[in-house]
């Protein structure tokens, strides 16, 4: 799979389109989110898998985002995230909640191509009166009262990562992150930026094998170097802890978040730290 460049990878996510992103933990796609602020996104509905961080905040403060389903969205150790709480509080972004075990069983419930997942954990919760598309039924295989909730299957339509490479039949390399390959296979069109490109074939090692996501669930990558900064990769990088402070700080007000962009996202890749 010849790698596209990535201007041309962010104008495949239309305006509107519904997009599922990782956490900030998990190979988040961040030089991705860059390039549709970039590109002038507009509408699109966020899916945290199944937290939110950096690139969803970006996208909000950008004005790209519409709609946001999650079960929270944090800079983490960095702290709230300011234009994700601006946007709730003025309303300007439709926000779902949801809780990780209801993400993740929904989206599994579209990797295993049925309707549906049974779930117990959100039982009793506050959240579920506030979830219509959610549905509590008896338990068909207990005589006794057992209610269980349905989580409706959830397919993306698109869905975007980072992994550390990519060879030449489009298999990528994801380590450990393997909830990375339930959101490929629940979603139906699959974008990547990786750092580089490997000869051979990933499934063919069996050192690698078991960390990589075949090809065949993957319709584009590009090449995007630290394309996961300020979150971390795997063991390649660590996360860049003051840059997600400053980005906190200056990210509180939208002359500060103003400066942010013009500093780090619409002078191009280029202007990344090394």
């Amino acid at each position: 799979m010849p790698p596209i460049d990535l201007p041309a990878l962010a104008a495949l996510v239309a305006d509107g389109a519904q997009l599922a992103l990782p956490p900030d933990t998990s190979l988040a796609p961040c030089e991705l989110a860059r390039a549709l602020v970039r590109r002038g996104a507009r509408g699109l509905r966020l899916l945290g898998v199944p937290v939110s961080g950096y690139a969803t905040d970006l996208l909000i403060g950008a004005g790209c985002v519409a709609s946001v389903q999650t079960s929270a969205v944090t800079l983490g150790e960095a702290g709230q995230a300011p234009r994700f709480v601006d946007a709730l509080a003025l309303g300007t972004v439709d926000v779902t909640d949801s809780t990780c075990p209801a993400i993740h069983s929904a989206l599994q419930a579209a990797e295993k191509g049925v309707p549906f997942m049974p779930l117990r954990g959100v039982l009793g919760s506050d959240i579920l009166a506030h979830r219509g598309d959610w549905k509590v039924i008896a338990n068909p295989f207990s005589e006794a009262a057992d209610p269980i909730l349905l989580v409706a299957a959830l397919a993306p339509e698109f869905a975007a990562f980072h992994a550390a490479c990519v060879d030449s039949h489009g298999n990528v390399y994801v380590g450990r992150r393997r909830e990375l390959a339930t959101i490929a296979h629940a979603s139906r069109r699959v974008l990547v930026t990786v750092e580089r490109m490997v000869e051979g074939n990933l499934l063919d090692d069996e050192r690698l094998a078991a960390g990589s996501i075949n090809g065949v669930y993957i319709e584009a990558v590009a090449l995007a170097p630290r394309g996961a900064w300020p979150s971390g990769l795997l063991d390649e990088y660590p996360p860049d802890a003051e840059h997600l402070a400053e980005y906190g700080r200056l990210a509180r007000t939208d002359d500060g978040f103003r400066t942010y962009l013009d500093r780090f996202v619409l002078a191009g890749p280029a202007r990344q730290p090394a």
